[in-house]
């Protein structure tokens, strides 16, 4: 098996390292964190995607924490805020709101808490979820499952990548396909 692959996206072009998941599958690893042109070029690219819906969005949720950058970028790019939604109940937090996540790249199971301060941000809002790459969907249907307990309304999701053979990504704004490698 190479060991990498070469994403291009964005006009963009990065060589990812293949990573072994499982005894079945490799996936090619992309972290966008520390790559400020990577995330500043496919925030832009998001944006100006035409069936992304910039005009009918109030506010930005991501999970924590690979998604931060991007949603920061898209954030200013839009004029609206963002919420970060976290993956363990902090001692902060007043009256959190919390739902568990399997993902395949975490061993275990996860949870996605948002602060009651930020689900007053959100109730009644439209939200966009954003994420970096969508592989099966479990954790940005656990997101949404998450929102949908705030009272506002997803009307939008959104990654730069969708892995192949995962999420039908039918309501998602993805700027490329990442493929999955079989062993």
């Amino acid at each position: 098996m190479n060991e990498f692959y070469t994403l291009r996206v964005a006009g963009l072009t990065r060589s990812l390292p293949k990573i072994k998941i499982s005894d079945k599958l490799a996936i090619a690893s992309f972290v966008m964190l520390g790559d400020t042109e990577l995330v500043e070029k496919t925030a832009l690219a998001i944006y100006e995607h035409a069936d992304f819906p910039r005009y009918d969005i109030d506010i930005l949720v991501c999970p924590e924490a690979k998604a931060i950058p991007l949603t920061q970028v898209l954030a200013n790019l839009l004029h609206v805020n963002y919420i970060v939604a976290r993956k363990s109940v902090k001692s902060y937090m007043k009256d959190p709101v919390i739902e568990s996540v399997k993902s395949i790249t975490t061993a275990g199971e996860q949870l996605l808490v948002l602060n009651g301060f930020d689900v007053e941000k959100i109730r009644g809002r439209n939200v966009c979820i954003v994420d970096d790459v969508v592989s099966t969907g479990g954790s940005i249907k656990a997101l949404e499952g998450l929102l949908l307990k705030t009272g506002c309304k997803v009307v939008a999701k959104t990654a730069v990548l969708l892995e192949e053979a995962g999420y039908a990504g039918d309501d998602l704004v993805y700027l490329e396909k990442l493929p999955v490698f079989p062993l």
